[in-house]
C-alpha cells in the first residue's frame, strides 16, 4: 500500500511518509466565525474528514487539529448591538451544528484563537529575536514580519519576494516595507476594550496568520505531517504561516493540501451578488446523507460547481446506493473490507470520483445478484458496499430497523401477499390496483424470480 498526496509546496504527487510511524498529525484552518457558514466552509471541513477517515482505515492513528478564528478584523467589523465574542460563539455553534449534521467528525482538538494569545506573543517575540520581525516605529503597538528578511518567502505560491503584492492593510502604521504583514495589531481607539490583550508592545490582538502558526505547533509540535485548507488560503494566509514558522525555527508542515472552492453556476459565491448557498439552505433542501454525498462527490482539489439539477443528480445517485444497502443490511458483518479498486482510488490522492465509480459498479452487481438469487454474490457485494459507505462517512439511516418501519413492513408484506395471490388467480385488475396503491404511497416494488422486494422511494 502506497498512499499518495498532492503537495502544494512541491507541486507534485508524493508518497506519504509520516514523521512518526503509524501516526498522522493534521492541522486544518477552520472557520472565521463572523457570519453564517456556507457550503464552501462545509466542503473544506468534509474534505479533511474524508482524509482522516481514510488514514484511519489504512491503520494510522490521526490527530486532527481544526482551529476556530474567533478574533479577527472581520469579526470586529460586523458591528451591531451583539458583542463580538457573542457573535463568534453563536456562529461557531452554527458551524458545529451543520458539520455534525453532515457526519463530519469533531476534530481531535479544536482550539480557539482567543485561548492561545500567550503562545502567539511568545512566537512573535522569537521572530523579533531572530531579526525577522520588528515593532512599528510609530509607537502604534503594531508588530510586523519582515518579508525582506526571509529569502524563501513566496515558495508556497511559486513567487519571488519581489513579485509579492503589497499588504495594504495598516500600511500607514509604521511599516518598513509595504509587503510586510502584521503579527500583532495595536489597539485602536474605536475597537472594544474586550478585543485586546496585554503584550510587550502594548494592548492589542494577534494578526490572523500568527494564530494558526502558534496553535498548530502547540498541539502538533514543531514539525507535523499535513497542513490543509481551502485554495483561497494559499496566499497570503498559508504563505505567511510558512514563512513565519520556518523563520522562527519550526519545521512546520511536511505536506500542504488545498481543497478546491465552490462556485454557483460558474461564478464565485459572493454576498454582493446574492449567490451564496448557506449550510442551512442545503440542509433544508435534502436529508443529511444526500447533502454529504453531494459535497464529497467531486475530487477534493477540483472546483465544485453548484448548478440547477446538481443536487437532484446527487440525490438520485445516493438513493441507488442507499436502496441496495437497506435491502441487504442484515447481511453485513463487522469485518467488511473495501474492494482493492476502491482502495487504489482512495490511495491515489483521495480520488473520490473514481472510488464512487467502484461503489456504483458494486451496487449494480449486487442488484443483479439479487435478481438472479445468487446469495453468495449478494453477500459479498453487500459487505463491500457497506465498507465503502462507512469509509465515506455516509450513513444509511436506520429506517429499516425501527418500529415504525417494522409496522409498515407488516402491512406492505400483507399487500404483496394479496397481490401475488391475485396474480396467481389471473385477477390482473386487483393485482394492478394493489401495486398502484403501494406506488402512490411512495413504495417501490421489485419483482424477482421468487420474491418481491420493496423500498421507500424517497426515504
Amino acid at each position: 500500500m502506497t498512499l499518495r498526496l498532492f503537495d502544494t509546496l512541491s507541486q507534485s504527487l508524493r508518497d506519504f511518509e509520516p514523521r512518526v510511524p503509524g501516526h498522522v498529525g493534521i492541522y486544518v484552518c477552520g472557520p472565521t466565525v463572523q457570519s453564517a457558514p456556507h457550503i464552501g466552509h462545509l466542503r473544506s471541513a468534509l474534505v479533511y474528514d474524508l482524509w482522516r477517515r481514510w488514514f484511519t482505515y489504512r491503520g494510522f492513528s490521526v490527530t486532527l487539529v481544526r482551529n476556530v478564528t474567533d478574533i479577527d478584523d472581520k469579526i470586529l467589523a460586523v458591528g451591531g448591538t451583539e458583542e463580538w465574542w457573542a457573535l463568534a460563539a453563536r456562529i461557531e455553534r452554527d458551524f458545529d451544528r451543520a458539520a455534525s449534521a453532515l457526519g463530519i467528525l469533531p476534530p481531535t482538538i479544536e482550539p480557539r484563537a482567543t485561548g492561545h494569545i500567550g503562545a502567539m506573543v511568545t512566537l512573535i517575540s522569537r521572530l523579533i529575536d531572530c531579526g525577522n520581525a520588528y515593532a512599528a516605529s510609530d509607537c502604534s503597538g503594531d508588530v510586523y514580519f519582515s518579508v525582506a528578511s526571509w529569502a524563501d518567502y513566496g515558495q508556497l505560491t511559486r513567487q519571488s519576494p519581489d513579485e509579492v503584492e503589497s499588504d495594504e492593510s495598516n500600511s500607514e502604521r509604521g511599516k518598513k516595507d509595504p509587503r510586510d504583514f502584521a503579527l500583532w495589531k495595536g489597539r485602536k481607539d474605536f475597537e472594544p476594550s474586550t478585543a485586546s490583550w496585554e503584550s510587550p508592545w502594548g494592548l492589542g490582538r494577534p494578526g490572523w496568520h500568527i494564530e494558526c502558526s502558534a496553535m498548530a505547533t502547540r498541539y502538533l509540535g514543531s514539525g507535523f505531517d499535513i497542513h490543509g485548507g481551502g485554495l483561497d488560503l494559499r496566499f497570503p494566509h498559508h504563505e505567511n504561516e510558512l514563512a513565519q514558522s520556518r523563520a522562527a525555527g519550526d519545521a512546520f508542515a511536511t505536506t500542504w493540501l488545498h481543497n478546491g472552492l465552490v462556485t454557483m453556476n460558474g461564478h464565485k459565491m459572493s454576498k454582493s451578488i446574492g449567490n451564496v448557498m448557506l449550510a442551512d439552505d442545503l440542509l433544508s433542501q435534502t436529508d443529511s446523507a444526500t447533502a454529504r454525498y453531494f459535497l464529497l462527490s467531486s475530487h477534493y482539489r477540483s472546483t465544485m460547481d453548484v448548478h440547477e439539477g446538481s443536487l437532484a443528480e446527487s440525490a438520485s445517485a445516493w438513493d441507488r446506493i442507499r436502496g441496495f444497502a437497506r435491502r441487504t443490511s442484515d447481511l453485513v458483518n463487522d469485518a467488511s473490507v473495501v474492494p482493492d479498486s476502491f482502495a487504489s482510488a482512495m490511495d491515489d490522492d483521495l480520488a473520490i470520483p473514481a472510488a464512487l465509480a467502484v461503489l456504483h459498479d458494486t451496487v449494480r452487481a449486487g442488484n443483479t445478484a439479487l435478481d438472479s438469487n445468487d446469495s453468495s454474490a449478494v453477500l459479498a457485494r453487500a459487505n463491500e458496499v457497506a465498507a465503502m459507505v462507512s469509509v465515506l462517512g455516509l450513513t444509511v439511516d436506520s429506517v429499516a430497523h425501527d418500529a415504525t418501519h417494522a409496522a409498515l413492513g407488516t402491512l406492505i408484506d400483507r399487500l404483496i401477499t394479496e397481490r401475488n395471490r391475485a396474480r396467481l388467480d389471473k385477477d390482473w385488475s386487483t393485482a394492478d390496483r394493489i401495486r398502484d396503491d403501494i406506488d402512490a404511497a411512495g413504495i417501490t416494488l421489485e419483482d424477482g424470480a421468487d420474491t418481491t422486494r420493496w423500498s421507500i422511494t424517497n426515504g
